[in-house]
């Protein structure tokens, strides 16, 4: 009864429609039903590329152009960086050093930068050109992965959910479920090959990183690694496309939010955008030369009982310049229901969330507006 009182309470919550999970098969709620009736709504980059764009149309209006600057500029010199190198290939001090600060960059920020991660820099710079190469299709052909459901493993749109969506946001989006099974456009035909190496090798990436985190926390990492089934994780890739905006100052990218997962894993041309809140303040981000881009989710917050908390971040937008990112995030398996392990409750910090399916979560977040921690909030005991 706790899974359907959930539902209502987001539902209430978010202000609109919600989507079933009584059946393990996808139910697709009366909103998105009528989206197969209706036309889709145009592109971004199909407004941008119309040539007539000199203003934000209301409905992608979500900033206050009067408000003030809430950039901390102080802080962007402090955002933590973790050499991978030293985590995987150094002595027992270096990576007892690392761990030391990847644990203490997940406690105090949720947020750091990875270096000497040993990605080929022209397997980055290829994901993004192979990205780019399906947002310059016609909308004709990227029409065919227009996504029906949140749940369907090749989806192609705009804004967030535009579907239940007062205020859209300046955003394209292609989602793809990479892990435990691939799924990939036929085209562009280079995507697939680029992708699936791409993919392979953030997913290494992750699993390595969330060995430290574990041994940061003491905990067992054949026990995680078995409880969240992480053989078998979920992994899904994303390409966001952020053309440039004829008025920055009243449309947002994204707004603020949480990611679901454990880990989101981010690379970006060289347009910046991403800002991350830390204490009262936000973060301007600007990336090391061949960084990634790291946050925790709200499933690292649910793990770790709250002692790693999901870090919220937004995407602005930019009157100059096409901003892109490509993001993977590993999570625990779809069937995993996930909760605070028990070494990290005590009587001194009980669980501080319920349980729940990470399909669930994950059906729930994306099926609604995006809205901070709005669905972590609802778990909360």
């Amino acid at each position: 009864m706790y899974i359907a009182s959930l539902v209502k309470s987001l539902s209430h919550l978010m202000g609109g429609q919600y989507l079933s999970s009584t059946s393990s098969k996808p139910q697709v709620s009366p909103l998105m039903a009528a989206a197969h009736h209706v036309s889709p709504p145009s592109s971004v980059k199909q407004l941008c590329d119309s040539g007539t764009l000199s203003s934000v149309h209301n409905h992608y209006a979500s900033r206050d152009p009067g408000a003030p600057s809430d950039i901390d500029p102080t802080l962007e010199e402090q955002i933590p960086t973790i050499d991978f190198s030293m985590l995987t290939q150094g002595t027992p001090q270096e990576r007892s050093l690392m761990v030391r600060q990847l644990g203490q960059a997940c406690e105090e920020w949720g947020f750091f930068m990875v270096v000497n991660h040993g990605v080929p820099e022209a397997l980055r710079g290829a994901v993004l050109d192979a990205a780019k190469d399906f947002f310059d299709m016609e909308e004709e052909k990227k029409a065919e992965y227009l996504g029906r459901h949140v749940l369907d493993p090749i989806r192609y749109g705009t804004s967030f959910n535009s579907t239940v969506e007062d205020v859209h946001y300046w955003r394209d989006y292609l989602k793809l479920f990479v892990h435990p099974e691939f799924h990939c456009p036929a085209k562009p035909p280079n995507l697939r090959d680029i992708l699936c190496q791409y993919t392979t090798c953030t997913r290494a990436l992750g699993i390595e990183l969330l060995k430290g985190i574990w041994e940061s926390l003491d905990l067992d990492e054949s026990y995680m690694n078995k409880a969240f089934n992480l053989e078998a994780c979920f992994q899904v890739f994303v390409a966001n496309f952020y053309p440039p905006c004829p008025q920055p100052e009243l449309a947002m990218g994204l707004p603020p939010h949480s990611d679901h997962g454990l880990l989101t894993i981010l690379h970006q041309n060289a347009i910046d955008g991403l800002h991350v809140k830390h204490g009262n303040g936000w973060v301007y981000v600007k990336p090391l030369p061949n960084s990634f881009l790291v946050n925790t989710g709200d499933h690292m917050q649910i793990v770790t009982n709250g002692r790693y908390k999901s870090v919220l971040h937004r995407a602005m937008t930019n009157g100059e310049s096409t901003r892109m990112s490509v993001v993977t995030v590993v999570a625990p398996s779809l069937d995993t229901v996930v909760e605070p392990v028990a070494q990290l409750v005590s009587s001194e910090r009980p669980a501080m969330y319920r349980g729940i399916k990470y399909v669930e979560f994950l059906e729930y977040q994306q099926g609604n507006k995006l809205r901070e921690k709005a669905v972590l909030e609802l778990l909360r005991v």
